[in-house]
């Protein structure tokens, strides 16, 4: 069957969005809240997704490019953001897109699904009136467009369970074809060596190996940053390694404090498949693959974390309480930084109208992105409570829906949702904490950040419409500050390394009136860049170690009122 390359002529549209209610809005919470497409299956399955980010500046302003979203979104500041239906794109949507921009002249993109592809440009993104350059590269997953500061220009990729991570030099004055058919192999997962490269659930299946995908560069102080992702984006521990050079086609040096992304613990999971850029006042961060994977693996959100360079050189991401809300990228002194709002909601009583055998309300207070409650009926009628047993000062609420039995395809125009949220401190007198009621945004991840704190026992979600056949929310959550006492400094923490050196245990002595606990682990004791949420329990294995490599860990104890005191850090050789 012959390939045609090919556009969808739409007209424009700028659909307003934000990471939450308003542009005042100093905070956002992973996942992300943006309007994300329907996947486009012949199956006739149905799940929202977005995946295989790629955010670019672009004259001061700044891009995100999303598989399979019919289009893509524009920020100014990167915490609101616009949804624009370009005037030309693919039929399909793109496909783990790339995008580069060059000297603020051109901005190029490049993600055909069929793997065989133009380079697309435009000197106005907002516009969308994309072309396309007369030359086709073949059999390239997973591209990544870089052009150097010469003026070079290189096409990295990769989407393999068997081939490494791939590069070509292409002439950027002639079409971008290649300039020789050589095709230089840079590097490939080592599952042998680097615990995380393995496949499955917590790097749990040792059969089938992991995938190496979704090249990314950054260069920053004249080295190269080249980011791929592992071992696979359905599971927890979905992250980006990085290999780092003196030049672009190598030779490439593990990172020893890989994975630099991971987030395999907390209410989403998965950290991988991502692009870094620097944001506003000089701010790295890296956009990232989030799984939900409740339909399908390739049920996915996009998350954004701070990044950093340390003194070393060593590139590292924080996502500690990734998906608790954090400042804002244009929030200046604090952008990214952890605000301290806890979760008020974790495990709580709920009560609801009604709902569907097997999926009962306790699901939206359990931190389960792949549980939630559907309701008999969608009308206004429906409503959920949680009782937060305890009075708590309330900064921020995320309501996370889930499509269940959705049957929307593509990108429909006129999705929205509307609800509104009451705080009671006696169960009886009611008070307007969120208000939704005149909203026609599509708000599937909505976070909404309060004008003022408000003191509550008791919240209430009120269904006015949703989008999708069913009423279903997978996450009620309610962030702030409890009154009672933060937990006391984690005791006894052990660490063991297994026989397989891959792999390591590490216990504590369990706490009262605590909810869960954070675990830190690095190559030094002040890089202790790697971090794990851990819920109800008091031990943690951890299988993506390097064998070969020292650590160091840390724990500390968190409940709804605040988070403990490091332990001191301990050494595993």
């Amino acid at each position: 069957m012959k390939v045609v390359f090919s556009f969808m002529v739409i007209v424009g549209l700028a659909i307003p969005h934000g990471f939450g209610q308003s542009l005042l809005q100093s905070t956002y919470c992973n996942p992300l809240n943006l309007d994300y497409a329907y996947a486009t299956r012949f199956d006739s399955l149905s799940y929202r997704s977005g995946a295989d980010p790629v955010a670019v500046e672009f004259r001061g302003e700044y891009y995100l490019f999303v598989t399979r979203s019919m289009g893509y979104w524009h920020s100014t500041d990167l915490q609101n953001w616009t949804f624009i239906r370009p005037e030309k794109w693919y039929f399909e949507g793109s496909n783990a897109p790339t995008a580069h921009n060059y000297k603020d002249s051109v901005l190029y993109v490049t993600g055909n699904p069929s793997g065989s592809m133009a380079i697309l440009y435009t000197d106005n993104p907002k516009k969308g009136d994309w072309k396309a350059v007369p030359s086709v590269l073949n059999q390239l997953q997973d591209p990544d467009l870089f052009i150097d500061d010469d003026g070079q220009a290189y096409m990295f990729w990769g989407s393999s369970n068997k081939f490494p991570i791939r590069a070509k030099k292409l002439d950027r004055t002639n079409r971008f074809i290649p300039i020789s058919k050589e095709v230089h192999e840079l590097f490939n997962l080592d599952g042998e060596q680097h615990g995380w490269e393995r496949f499955g659930e917590n790097h749990s299946d040792t059969v089938l190996g992991g995938y190496i995908e979704g090249p990314s560069m950054t260069k920053h102080k004249g080295k190269y940053y080249l980011q791929y992702a592992a071992p696979g984006t359905e599971f927890n521990v979905y992250g980006d390694g990085v290999y780092v050079s003196d030049a672009p086609l190598g030779p490439y040096e593990y990172a020893p404090n890989n994975p630099f992304s991971y987030k395999p613990g907390g209410f989403i999971n998965g950290a991988g498949h991502g692009n870094t850029l620097m944001g506003p006042a000089g701010q790295y961060w890296h956009f990232t693959t989030m799984a939900v994977a409740v339909h399908v693996g390739w049920e996915r959100r996009i998350g954004a974390f701070p990044t950093y360079f340390d003194d070393d050189d060593l590139m590292y991401t924080n996502t500690a309480y990734g998906d608790y809300p954090h400042y804002a990228p244009n929030i200046p002194g604090k952008m990214g930084e952890f605000t301290g709002w806890m979760l008020l909601s974790y495990k709580k009583p709920v009560k609801a109208s009604s709902h569907v055998s097997d999926f009962g309300s306790e699901h939206v207070t359990d931190e389960e992105i792949k549980s939630f409650w559907v309701a008999e009926h969608k009308d206004d009628q429906q409503w959920i409570e949680i009782d937060l047993e305890k009075p708590g000062t309330v900064y921020a609420i995320q309501v996370n829906y889930n499509d269940y039995q959705s049957d929307l395809y593509g990108k429909p125009e006129g999705l929205y949702h509307r609800y509104v949220i009451e705080g009671s401190e006696d169960g009886a007198a009611w008070r307007t904490l969120v208000n939704r009621q005149n909203n026609y945004k599509d708000v599937p991840n909505d976070y909404v950040e309060l004008d003022r704190p408000e003191k509550v026992r008791y919240v209430r979600y009120r269904n006015i419409h949703v989008p999708t056949p069913n009423l279903s929310i997978s996450g009620l959550r309610i962030f702030g500050i409890g009154e009672g006492k933060k937990p006391s400094s984690v005791k006894n923490l052990s660490i063991a390394r297994q026989a397989d050196r891959r792999d390591a245990l590490i216990q504590w002595d369990a706490q009262k009136n605590v909810q869960g606990y954070h675990v830190f682990w690095g190559i030094a004791p002040d890089k202790l860049y790697s971090s794990w949420m851990v819920y109800d329990d008091n031990e943690l294995e951890i299988k993506g170690l390097s064998i070969g490599q020292t650590y160091y860990f840390a724990v500390e104890a968190f409940n709804e009122n605040g988070i403990s005191e490091r332990t001191a850090v301990k050494k595993a050789e």
